[in-house]
């Protein structure tokens, strides 16, 4: 058993499709108190502070897991949108590029702490400008790094992925089960 220091529906799912079990609980961090012009120091910094924060409220009795992803479209972090707005000129970066979905993790028991961050890029076609309005209107952008969804509007845009897709989804799990163990 784990707490997932998350408020995050995908980490959730992710956890239940690797049969793992948790409890969920969120802390409240503000990201927006980290600067870094670095995608890989920025993801890092936060899901460093959501874990002081977790350790803090919790303590260790249930060992915590704590996470943050961050989109980068030529090594520019991509933040969530603010609007309708911002998330259309946020996907119009991506539309024919390539986007970098990167997510740090952090696991800590009594007895060790574990630290990832990975990436993976996805190489996207140019996005179909009505799909793009339609995907906009259906508000599933909103809370997502990069208002993207590489699991819903983002996939058939996909040409290669260089990357584990459970860490696209904002959790590479595939990572974190060999330290459940102990």
């Amino acid at each position: 058993m784990i707490r997932l220091c998350s408020a995050s529906e995908s980490r959730a799912k992710l956890l239940d499709n690797f049969g793992v079990s948790y409890i969920q609980q969120a802390v409240n961090f503000d990201e927006e108190s980290i600067k870094s012009d670095s995608p890989r120091a920025f993801v890092y910094r936060v899901a460093k502070g959501k874990m002081e924060r977790a350790r803090q409220e919790f303590g260790l009795e249930i060992p915590l897991l704590t996470a943050d992803t961050v989109i980068s479209v030529e090594n520019r972090i991509v933040r969530k949108a603010k609007d309708i707005d911002d998330a259309r000129k946020i996907l119009l970066c991506q539309s024919g590029n390539k986007t970098s979905i990167i997510t740090a993790l952090i696991f800590k028991s009594k007895k060790l702490e574990f630290i990832d961050i990975a990436a993976t890029h996805y190489h996207f076609a140019k996005f179909d400008l009505n799909d793009l309005e339609s995907y906009l209107q259906s508000g599933q952008w909103r809370g997502k790094a990069g208002a993207c969804m590489v699991e819903g509007f983002c996939k058939k845009y996909i040409q290669k992925v260089e990357g584990l897709e459970s860490n696209a989804m904002g959790l590479q799990v595939e990572k974190l089960l060999p330290w459940l163990e102990f």
